[in-house]
């Protein structure tokens, strides 16, 4: 059983690994991603589009929507307080985003093995699903692991 205790101290050091990756994260600052909460395995993300991410179609290019589930994932796998990278990821667009919608990402952890884990991360807007995006992460080796 998880004391409360080791719950608040989970939650801390998840809100400290955030808070430094997004200082250096120049790539989601520069797309106007913010991250709005994280949690031990957990995070969400929002992004508003726009002119700057619209396409040829007069959508959102998929990359922007990508950028967002990735940042998402990427702030969820890295709540431990151990440099995580993604091993791989994919993603299903189920519509497209348009100019001044705010969307929203959900990561979630599926499980963690050993040094690698799952996540899912739902992109929406409002209630409409956007996208949805699985990755597959992997912790790295420290220096002294070497």
């Amino acid at each position: 059983m998880i004391t409360v205790t080791e719950q608040n101290d989970a939650l801390e050091l998840a809100r400290r690994s955030a808070e430094a990756m997004y200082a250096g994260d120049r790539a989601s600052q520069h797309a106007g991603v913010t991250v709005e909460d994280v949690a031990p395995g957990r995070a969400t993300a929002r992004m508003t589009v726009t002119p700057d991410m619209i396409n040829g179609h007069d959508i959102c290019h998929g990359g922007f929507v990508f950028l967002l589930a990735d940042t998402a994932f990427a702030f969820a796998c890295n709540t431990y307080g151990t440099a995580t990278v993604a091993q791989s990821c994919d993603i299903v667009f189920v519509r497209a985003a348009r100019l001044g919608e705010v969307l929203t990402a959900v990561a979630a952890e599926r499980t963690r093995y050993g040094r690698s884990g799952i996540y899912d991360v739902t992109v929406s807007c409002d209630d409409e699903v956007v996208a949805e995006f699985r990755g597959k992460s992997r912790e790295l080796r420290k220096s002294s692991d070497s």
